[in-house]
């Protein structure tokens, strides 16, 4: 269990918004835990719904050894960023994505959910009572990242008793900070996904499967790993957190959210404003020699953002790309972090502003 709240929700939140910020050098921040002064936290027991969460200082949790997520995994995680405009007003990107996201991934893991306003609203309690820690305009974002977990002890195989939704939020900076592109190397013997598992949803039994390829893939000097399909080992999947597009022409590529590949947010909305540029965007198996072939290609994710893939390795061979300015990464980049930060109209109504 989490420890108890000291003072209401209002008073947590009330208590940082004095203007000021901490004593963190911000032009120096990567994407790394900066401890923050408050979290969310709201749960249920199997077959309720959520109701009423508490804002309560930050700090670490109780679990009992025999708990749902420790043993079996039975956990969620979402990720989303709160901005700063140059006015002072703080910005949230399309919340509700990612408690729709967090529902599906719920019910593929026989957990209950928050509502979409249980967890838009919880999202903004959260950056209300963090508000100092929000870096400012163009200095960086505030990462937040919600949690939902079987938290009661379960010694058989089956549901959790109990479920835990949290919410932690962390400034943070560049997730590859220094490098203006990634380099990637194809990982031909392990997998992330495959057809009928859980790589269409954000669990957190996802991501250390990739650990052991992608640290071989970074003691080599490259900055991600890219998985290719598990069927045929001939199709692109994903990175170890991001998704991948290939620009060949006027013609955009990424591959099908069909169970194996992550229904990412930054993905989505790339693809709504590539539309609107102009490009022929398609959601389409694509080949590893078509990729190899492109003209260009990057990642997108909520850390990542939208960044451009300099090179890709594959069997030895190392594919470069178009980096420059002049690039469709850097045109889509511009746009979105436009759109995000405040500096172009939001005419797509995605920002959600915290009052």
């Amino acid at each position: 269990m989490a420890p108890s709240p000291k003072s209401t929700p209002e008073a947590n939140a009330n208590s940082n918004n004095d203007g000021k910020y901490p004593d963190v050098n911000w032009e120096e921040m990567g994407f790394s835990l900066t401890p923050t002064d408050y979290m969310y936290v709201m749960k249920c027991s199997i077959g309720e719904k959520f109701s009423q969460g508490s804002l309560i200082p930050y700090g670490n949790i109780e679990l009992s050894p025999c708990s749902g997520i420790l043993n079996y995994g039975q956990g969620l995680f979402e990720g989303l960023k709160a901005y700063r405009k140059e006015d002072g007003r703080i910005l949230l990107f399309r919340p509700e994505q990612n408690a729709l996201r967090m529902k599906a991934g719920a019910e593929r893991l026989c957990m209950p959910s928050p509502s979409i306003e249980q967890f838009v609203g919880a999202v903004k309690q959260t950056v209300l009572a963090n508000e100092r820690w929000v870096p400012p305009f163009e200095k960086g974002s505030m990462y937040l990242r919600p949690l939902l977990m079987g938290s009661g002890p379960s010694l058989g195989l089956g549901p959790a008793p109990e479920y835990t939704f949290l919410i932690y939020a962390s400034p943070v900076g560049s997730y590859h900070k220094g490098q203006r592109s990634l380099n990637l190397v194809v990982e031909e013997k392990q997998h992330r996904a495959s057809s009928g598992g859980t790589g269409g949803i954000k669990t957190v039994a996802n991501y250390s499967p990739v650990l052991n390829a992608l640290s071989r893939a970074k003691a080599q000097g490259f900055s991600e790993v890219l998985f290719l399909d598990a069927a045929t080992g001939k199709y692109i999947d994903e990175a170890s957190a991001c998704n991948i597009f290939s620009v060949k022409g006027n013609s955009i590529s990424t591959p099908p959210t069909h169970g194996t590949i992550l229904p990412g947010i930054t993905r989505k909305s790339i693809i709504e404003i590539a539309g609107t540029l102009g490009y022929q965007v398609e959601e389409r198996p694509v080949a590893i020699d078509e990729l190899l072939d492109a003209d260009e290609a990057f990642c997108t994710g909520t850390a990542v953002v939208v960044t451009s893939i300099g090179s890709v390795t594959h069997q030895g061979r190392r594919i470069d790309y178009k980096t420059q300015a002049d690039t469709v990464c850097q045109k889509l980049h511009e746009i979105l972090t436009g759109i995000q930060m405040g500096r172009l109209a939001d005419t797509k109504g995605w920002m959600v502003e915290v009052n």
